[in-house]
């Protein structure tokens, strides 16, 4: 591989902001912040809005837009006639 060219590819922490869930994986990405991991290492911190521990999806939270007490069906038949025209 040439020098100079590639990314500086290395461990970091990203955080999401939401529960404080940790995690450390290895990327690209930069940042000013960092933070002091429980080994001792010093890595780049990355702060997340939503991770797998908090999206809706992933939790089991999400709502279907069907089970929300029928407004799909008022639509239709508010709007039934409309379609027919």
């Amino acid at each position: 591989m040439k020098d100079g060219i590639h990314p500086n590819y290395r461990d970091v922490c990203f955080v999401d902001q939401s529960n404080g869930f940790k995690f450390v994986t290895r990327s690209t990405m930069g940042s000013k912040e960092s933070i002091k991991l429980e080994d001792g290492r010093e890595v780049p911190l990355i702060k997340l809005e939503t991770t797998s521990e908090s999206h809706p999806f992933y939790t089991g939270q999400q709502k279907s837009i069907d089970n929300l007490g029928g407004r799909v069906e008022k639509f239709r038949n508010k709007f039934a006639g409309f379609a027919k025209k």
